[in-house]
């Protein structure tokens, strides 16, 4: 009945060509929403498009840059003009790089400023006006358990944008309720993706692991089922909230010494 009720919606996935984002789609999809990849790799995003049709899923791809305000403009007036609508939107689109906060570079905190926070603003107010159009809509931000408390040096910009992001998305929840959109963000704790992969070294990994209760990095499945529950219509009277999704990182002090 879920699938059903679906059918004619369309859901914008930013950043949805690989890790979170990605799984979120695969579940968009099987949940009966035309999926919009929308990714700045749009190589990626077509070839990730592929795989979903020949699932017997409804996807198409949309070229964005989030940290580019004509680029968002563009996207959404694409997806207004194909569909004339947008029901769902997920951003999961970020950036990180780790430098010691004393040598921390202004171009690098302002560049993942306007991606992680400014990127989010936008996809949300174009999605928003048309969301408009049908009094429904869900508006899910991916931030990150960095953006409630340190998870170690280095993290100045990523950290500060993700708390950022929170700020913003109970601001969107307050002004959007009225028009039947909710909007939420889920906190990731440390998830196994390309971009960690990148990010966290060995030992980093192995100290992030022993500061978490469940002794384990988390899946994109974990994240991207949080994520659904945001969308689901069950979840109408749920929002301004955040959902951690850290296996009690947040919820930990200090641990025993091993």
């Amino acid at each position: 009945m879920q699938e059903q009720n679906n059918k004619d919606r369309v859901a914008v996935v930013v950043g949805g060509a690989m890790g979170i984002g990605a799984e979120v789609c695969r579940r968009l999809g099987a949940a009966g929403y035309t999926v919009i990849i929308a990714d700045r790799d749009i190589q990626a995003a077509a070839t990730f498009v592929e795989e979903l049709k020949a699932a017997g899923l409804r996807a198409e791809s949309e070229e964005i840059d989030a940290g580019d305000a004509a680029s968002v403009a563009k996207a959404f007036a694409a997806i207004d003009s194909r569909h004339a609508r947008c029901d769902v939107l997920v951003n999961c689109a970020g950036i990180a790089k780790v430098f010691p906060f004393l040598e921390f570079p202004l171009d690098n905190f302002l560049a993942t400023m306007n991606v992680n926070v400014t990127g989010a603003l936008l996809c949300a107010q174009h999605a928003a006006r048309l969301m408009l159009k049908h009094r429904w809509g869900r508006i899910v931000n991916l931030a990150s358990v960095a953006g409630q408390r340190s998870v170690g040096t280095g993290r100045t910009a990523y950290g500060t944008s993700k708390g950022a992001v929170i700020a913003l998305t109970r601001q969107m929840a307050v002004e959007l309720a009225e028009h039947g959109i909710t909007a939420n963000t889920v906190s990731p704790g440390p998830v196994d993706t390309p971009m960690t992969r990148v990010l966290h070294t060995d030992e980093f990994r192995k100290q992030y692991t022993h500061a978490i209760p469940m002794d384990r990095y988390g899946s994109t499945a974990e994240v991207a089922a949080a994520v659904m529950y945001f969308i689901g219509e069950e979840a109408g009277y749920t929002t301004g909230v955040d959902l951690a999704v850290d296996g009690g990182f947040l919820a930990a002090g200090a641990r025993k010494l091993p």
